[in-house]
């Protein structure tokens, strides 16, 4: 599937990809919308779909991931709010080997996520992913998503790489659509984000289910 020799770097998404999506998932279509229905003096089974649909609304955008924009627009302290359910946080199967495969390869190996800061920083706080990698970048620094093609540019002024001989897994299509218009070479898509979700193949691109599937050669 995949030709280690033709690669130097990994860039690596985090939710989905190397974080269980369920955490992410259960926030933001379970949780969030009952604590909204809650402040707001809403009836919570009339309240979630028209809330899930505005949301949807931003999908592809830096707001979509921004906690700051969605904490004014719906007046809540989502940040405050993710912690209450932090204990769903956690690793997808095989990525802490994957992770120390990649380390003992020598390549370099980044996590470039459109997480938000307050985001990244309980998921790291929780899991320590952080200390797993070489560095990780946060597309709310660049001011684009990764769905952008310009980001890839932004991210290569801050962290020079081949797009020829690099690798990026992600569970997200359009931000692989986007990668590869920008030239990076090595694409995988993640075939189960979400624990709780059945799996999915990919028709575009090169799909990986376990990561024991893709391990580097030592």
């Amino acid at each position: 599937m995949l030709d280690w020799q033709a690669v130097d770097t990994v860039l690596l998404d985090m939710d989905g990809t190397l974080l269980d999506l369920h955490f992410d998932a259960h926030f933001w279509l379970e949780f969030m919308p009952l604590r909204y229905a809650q402040r707001h003096g809403l009836d919570p089974a009339t309240s979630r779909d028209p809330l899930i649909e505005r949301i949807m609304s931003e999908r592809g955008s830096l707001n979509w991931y921004c906690l700051d924009y969605w904490s004014r627009e719906l007046d809540l302290p989502i940040a405050e709010l993710k912690r209450e359910v932090a204990d769903r946080i956690g690793y997808r199967p095989g990525v802490e080997d994957f992770l120390a495969a990649l380390r003992r390869s020598g390549r370099r190996t980044l996590i470039v996520t459109n997480a938000h800061r307050d985001s990244l920083s309980l998921k790291v706080e929780r899991t320590g992913v952080d200390q797993l990698v070489d560095a990780v970048i946060c597309s709310h620094d660049f001011g684009l998503p990764k769905e952008d093609v310009a980001f890839w540019s932004k991210l290569q002024q801050v962290e020079p790489f081949d797009p020829g001989r690099t690798l990026l897994v992600e569970d997200s299509e359009p931000v692989l659509e986007s990668a590869r218009r920008f030239g990076i070479r090595h694409l995988l898509y993640v075939a189960q984000p979400d624990s709780q979700q059945p799996a999915r193949e990919s028709d575009t691109f090169e799909t990986v289910h376990d990561f024991a599937e893709v391990m580097p050669p030592q």
